[in-house]
């Protein structure tokens, strides 16, 4: 029988896309006005795992299960968790995964923001150096086949045009169901988007921002697609979508995405360029938009602006210089109903 971690990302913790819940609410509870974590009676911040967490726990251990809960507050004990996941000493002394192992990880998640939080220490454990690069690994890769991860959804499945993840993966949201998934399921092989700024990607990011009144604020830069060239930077741009799955589909009702595929070792990715149209007698100019469109291996974004603003697995950020993309086919996976 397998040894299962319940990890869940402690309120304190100092990553992008922290805390234990929706604005950083935690065990179910709501923040404060000052935006601080609920606190137990006494003063002292709420550390119990949160109810989807306990019943997962008590759905594995009910079928025979060794099940740990651990809330990590640093990456340095997101670090101690992964390092179970870790293969027998290699004679080469990289730390590599063990595809064998009988631990199983289920990461607990109030956003996409922390299963990115885990997947990106993930990628930094067994990413090898370019230095030490071992045969085995495949040609179109930097890392190695990632252990798969159980995702347990700590809120309820999003309505709207922005469905986290899970939802967009058909992944289970019931505890009970989660816990079959890891310990009967199949293993779902997705890509993964690394960038050169250190980080990952696994939905997408979305450039561009508005003003307080919801008015689009247009940036200029280039954006390259392999070979293919979508702005040279000389058009105002009111969007630029990087998708690997379909989280930023859409903007309010303009398509951007066509057909994001989490799984097809390709980055989709449109920019929506504003095009004035011709006034008629008695009607003022309107303004529709182009989407341009292209699929690859990379993407390259070079903002001629200062500052670019985007959101990347839903969080902030702002762009400064030049970014890229890539794709790592089938590196990291999750646990299928």
């Amino acid at each position: 029988m397998y040894d299962v971690v319940l990890l869940t990302l402690g309120s304190e913790r100092d990553a992008p896309g922290g805390g234990c819940g929706s604005g950083d609410a935690c065990c179910g509870g709501t923040s404060d006005p000052t935006g601080k974590p609920p606190a137990e009676p006494g003063g002292e911040r709420c550390e119990t795992p949160r109810v989807p967490v306990l019943a997962c726990a008590d759905a594995l251990t009910a079928r025979g299960a060794r099940v740990e809960t651990v809330i990590a507050r640093s990456d340095a004990e997101v670090d101690e968790v992964l390092a179970r996941l870790d293969a027998p000493a290699r004679p080469d002394g990289l730390t590599w995964p063990d595809p064998d192992s009988k631990v199983r990880l289920v990461v607990a998640t109030a956003s996409d923001a922390q299963l990115r939080a885990v997947v990106r220490r993930l990628v930094r454990r067994y990413a090898p150096p370019p230095s030490r690069r071992p045969a085995e690994l495949a040609g179109n890769r930097t890392v190695p086949d990632l252990p798969p991860i159980g995702v347990l959804p700590l809120d309820p499945a999003r309505g709207g045009p922005h469905r986290d993840l899970a939802a967009q993966l058909g992944l289970p949201r019931d505890p009970a169901a989660v816990a079959a998934a890891v310990l009967d399921g199949g293993v779902r092989r997705l890509d993964l988007l690394r960038n050169d700024g250190g980080s990952v990607t696994l939905d997408g990011a979305l450039l561009g921002a508005a003003d307080d009144a919801g008015r689009p604020l247009h940036w200029r830069g280039r954006v390259e697609v392999d070979d293919a060239v979508l702005t040279d930077g000389a058009d105002p741009i009111l969007a630029c979508a990087i998708g690997n799955a379909g989280g930023y589909a859409t903007l309010d009702s303009l398509p951007l995405l066509t057909a994001p595929d989490p799984a097809d070792g390709l980055v989709e990715v449109a920019v929506a360029v504003p095009v004035p149209t011709r006034a008629t007698l008695g009607r003022r100019r309107k303004i529709r938009y182009e989407v341009r469109r292209a699929r690859g291996r990379a993407v390259a974004v070079i903002p001629r602006d200062e500052r670019v603003p985007f959101l990347d697995d839903g969080v902030e950020g702002e762009l400064s210089r030049k970014r890229s993309w890539w794709t790592e086919p089938g590196a990291w996976a999750v646990f299928t109903g």
